[in-house]
């Protein structure tokens, strides 16, 4: 997919890249394959009270069902379109198996309708084609990768992502990420030849603050600007730069939470 960069006829189009959506080839989803997505505004189910801040409005979507376990082994199928899909960065195609079934899948760089692609021990690594890890030579490029056998692809989904299998050594493959940790991941687990398509989604510019909010985002305020009684950070002669270590509207210091996981044993060097 290309981008187009609009003549500034408007402020808003003054600054703003979009798509050209060359590669998209049906405009409406598989009606057996979407399910509703209801909003939340970032307000939980409990109370109805904001938990997550800065979500909210937005345009209304239809889930798309994708396919990120690439289960029907042997079975081949026909690319019949590829669409856009609103909750991802990523274009999507929709195949027909030779059994009827229909499915989505994450469309890869290059696919093509009427191109055929399969799941499957034996099959030619080629993109698009779903192959255990320790089945891909050494060096492809691959995504939509699992962390655990049978649970589906978690890694290098969205827009132009990809993963290469750097070396195996007894149960495990060695990959490289886009973020440039290295780890390990069972030989067992699934990985999906090629690069994830729309490349040239990080060159898009949305050009105006509507557009943003076309997406559920709202606006964000710095604490800095807010009056005392609003944020710890708050007021101040002239322009202050807060005097303290950034915090909530609450006082709670910013740091990060992550824990630590079972699976941290197999980063074999971090992306810092």
């Amino acid at each position: 997919m290309g981008t187009k960069k609009l003549s500034p006829v408007t402020p808003s189009t003054r600054f703003r890249v979009a798509p050209t959506f060359e590669g998209i080839t049906k405009k409406r989803p598989e009606k057996s394959l979407v399910v509703p997505l209801p909003k939340k505004a970032g307000r939980s189910t409990q109370q109805g009270r904001v938990t997550v801040r800065r979500r909210g409005g937005g345009h209304k979507r239809l889930y798309r069902i994708i396919d990120f376990k690439r289960d029907k082994i042997g079975i081949k199928a026909k690319v019949l379109s590829v669409e856009y899909d609103p909750n991802r960065s990523a274009f999507i195609a929709l195949l027909q198996y030779e059994d009827g079934e229909k499915r989505y899948i994450l469309a890869p760089e290059g696919i093509k309708v009427g191109d055929k692609v399969v799941s499957g021990s034996d099959v030619p690594p080629e993109p698009g084609n779903t192959l255990p890890l320790k089945d891909i030579p050494v060096g492809l490029m691959v995504h939509n990768v699992e962390l655990t056998p049978g649970r589906g692809g978690k890694i290098a989904r969205s827009s132009g992502t990809q993963v290469q299998l750097m070396a195996k050594e007894g149960r495990y493959a060695i990959l490289r990420l886009p973020s440039g940790e290295l780890r390990k991941v069972l030989l067992e687990c699934k990985a999906t030849i090629g690069q994830v398509g729309n490349i040239d989604h990080d060159m898009i510019s949305l050009g105006k603050g509507g557009r943003t909010r076309w997406l559920g985002r709202r606006p964000k305020v710095r604490g800095t600007a807010m009056n005392p009684i609003d944020h710890p950070l708050g007021g101040g002669e002239g322009r202050s730069h807060g005097g303290r270590h950034p915090v909530s509207p609450w006082g709670k210091l910013e740091r990060k939470t992550r824990r630590k996981k079972a699976s941290d044993k197999l980063i074999i060097k971090r992306r810092k």
